[in-house]
């Protein structure tokens, strides 16, 4: 994919459970209506009224594509309707945002054994501990 829309939202914190249930909604219209869904998220540790929307397309054409589709899908148009009714999403904004080549989805490296006390210190390791 080689952009992807960065949504924020800024919610009603009383309302987590309700955005929770308009992304839900999310999961099954966007890749419908040709988004690649990376995903929903809802506050758990800090801020507690800023979630995020993560959606991929191959280009701004298709992102406007998508955005067509959306606007005509029955289901797409009762989220937004539903989420103006309840007023949980206080504030709304798009960034789109291109990958870096060779940075996503770059998976954790298994534990490297911790360094001697000496090493750590800055001393340089005894001879014959492997570089």
């Amino acid at each position: 994919m080689a952009l992807t829309c960065f949504i924020r939202y800024q919610l009603d914190p009383f309302q987590i459970a309700a955005f929770r249930e308009y992304a839900a909604h999310w999961g099954h219209i966007i890749p419908r209506c040709g988004g690649h869904l990376l995903g929903y998220f809802v506050p758990s540790e800090g801020t507690n009224d800023e979630a995020w929307g993560l959606i991929a397309f191959d280009s701004l054409a298709a992102y406007e594509a998508y955005r067509a589709r959306l606007r005509t899908d029955p289901q797409g148009r009762a989220n937004f309707e539903r989420a103006q009714r309840q007023r949980f999403i206080l504030r709304e904004q798009r960034t789109f945002a291109e990958v870096v080549e060779g940075t996503f989805q770059r998976p954790a490296l298994p534990p490297h054994p911790p360094l001697s006390p000496l090493a750590s210190a800055g001393e340089p390791p005894a001879a014959g501990a492997g570089a």
